[in-house]
């Protein structure tokens, strides 16, 4: 447990932040405004900002006079006592936001390029090398987004199963290992059919430009053959495609997909799948719950190709349990040697519903360092033959560092931009997904929430459905 006193300020939740990318599991107990030695750090606001750390034998203060941004001050301050404490100097600075290109974009309509460099560099404490990898994502961002019409939006569709839980998931997602989470596959097939005609019908009345669809998880390919062609002959039969930029569906763990549904999707209007390993270490599959092999993913990645599928995306994750650099490096060789059009590289995130955590000071640094060189050789790897074209961060992550799509040139794809940037509405049926409603002339932002799990999903499904009439109104309200 960290005790973090704040005296006479409100910076508590970002400091907090700041605390974590060091030690990402740490518990933090805020103590407001009361003077006492028992904390392990110290947050204080008077005649000047002081910053004390208390943290096993390392004990040291830091004193700074006012000035125009205190909270960013004392943001430094904290990075620097914490950087001292654990020989960990986090690349993205105090930096703890989720979409640095988006705040980049943004700073430099103000700022303007110069300055905006300046103020990440000088402010913020990032690195010059991912100041410059922000930088090529914004560019590409911005010309996909920029192609867009005021009345756009995309389709998410959810299946919350997959054929087992993976240790490091902490998505809404039951294992079909469990039988009553298989039995409920049918009924929730028949449910979600029903909410995309009905969602279908209010896109069609408000005259919306669908631009892009994407199935996701879970792993939609836990569907049979039967059930994913008619979940996605009800989207294309509900749906205007005709200004649709890409169709994906994330086929994701290869031990749920065969010959017969590659076909299916084949026969549909889906042209970008994922086929994701995660890992290429067949000992590091086995220790994160995964029931495949290295060489079954590179067997259905050739069944792939070999029925004509030209847009495949590979996951892989940095940092792993057991997974060492030298294993990384041979993932992503390999991921090379199948030549796919889009590489997408997550650090791993440990969440509090996911199996797996590190508290320990010494713990975390060394994952930090690991995951950081990972991604080093990522970058040396891909650079060139792909780029870096859409990026976020997640919290808990190893070393704060951040999750990037990599794409051949035009394979870039729009849905993870227009999902992360939040530039267009996202209209999404399924358990557990968000629908969100972005104002086309705006940037107001409102989110409907369908119910997380296939039960709930299934026993709520007429609230769910009186939910969506909300999705009228609001364009009522900002119309385009």
């Amino acid at each position: 447990m960290m005790r973090l006193l704040v005296i006479n300020h409100n910076f508590h939740y970002e400091m907090e932040k700041l605390v974590r990318i060091f030690l990402p599991d740490v518990k933090i107990q805020v103590i407001r405004d009361e003077k006492t030695d028992d904390f392990e750090l110290l947050t204080e606001i008077g005649d000047e900002i002081i910053v004390t750390a208390k943290l096993d034998n390392f004990s040291k203060t830091l004193k700074a006079p006012l000035c125009q941004d205190n909270e960013m001050q004392m943001g430094r301050m904290v990075y620097a006592l914490f950087s001292e404490y654990t020989n960990f100097y986090p690349k993205w600075g105090v930096l703890t936001g989720v979409r640095p290109s988006k705040l980049l974009i943004n700073t430099e309509k103000k700022l303007g390029r110069e300055k905006t460099e300046e103020y990440f560099y000088n402010d913020l404490l990032v690195t010059k090398e991912k100041y410059r990898l922000a930088r090529v994502v914004a560019d590409y961002e911005e010309r996909i987004i920029s192609a867009s019409k005021e009345n756009s939006f995309s389709l998410y569709v959810s299946i919350p199963f997959c054929p087992s839980r993976c240790s490091y998931c902490s998505f809404v997602s039951h294992s079909i290992e469990n039988e009553k989470a298989k039995n409920l596959l049918p009924q929730y097939v028949e449910y979600l059919v029903k909410e995309l005609e009905i969602t279908g019908k209010i896109a069609k009345d408000l005259g919306l430009n669908l631009e892009s669809v994407y199935m996701g998880g879970g792993t939609p390919t836990t569907l049979s053959a039967e059930q994913l062609d008619r979940v996605i002959g009800t989207i294309t039969g509900n749906f205007d495609l005709k200004n649709c930029r890409e169709f994906t569906v994330e086929a994701g763990r290869p031990d749920t997909i065969t010959e017969e549904k590659l076909r299916v999707i084949k026969n549909n209007p889906v042209d970008r799948i994922s086929i994701n390993p995660q890992t290429f270490n067949n000992s590091v599959l086995g220790v994160v719950g995964r029931r495949h092999t290295a060489e079954d993913t590179i067997k259905i990645f050739e069944l792939a190709r070999k029925l004509g599928l030209d847009n495949i995306n590979t996951d892989l994750i940095a940092g792993l349990p057991s997974d060492t650099v030298e294993g990384f490096r041979h993932s992503i060789d390999t991921a090379l040697s199948l030549n796919p059009e889009n590489i997408t590289v997550h650090t791993l995130a440990v969440k509090r519903a996911s199996g797996i955590g590190a508290d320990n000071p010494q713990i975390a640094t060394e994952n930090a360092n690991r995951a950081s060189k990972m991604l080093d050789y990522t970058y040396e790897k891909l650079n060139g033959v792909y780029h870096p074209y859409y990026m976020y961060r997640q919290s808990k992550s190893a070393g704060a560092l951040e999750n990037v799509g990599w794409s051949k040139e035009t394979y870039e794809c729009a849905y993870n931009i227009f999902m992360m940037e939040e530039c267009h509405t996202i209209l999404s049926c399924g358990g557990g997904a968000v629908t969100r409603l972005k104002a086309p002339k705006g940037d107001e932002i409102e989110r409907i929430f369908n119910f997380k799990y296939p039960f709930e999903y299934i026993s709520g499904f007429q609230e769910l459905i009186n939910r969506k009439n909300r999705i009228s109104e609001f364009y009522t309200t900002y119309p385009y």
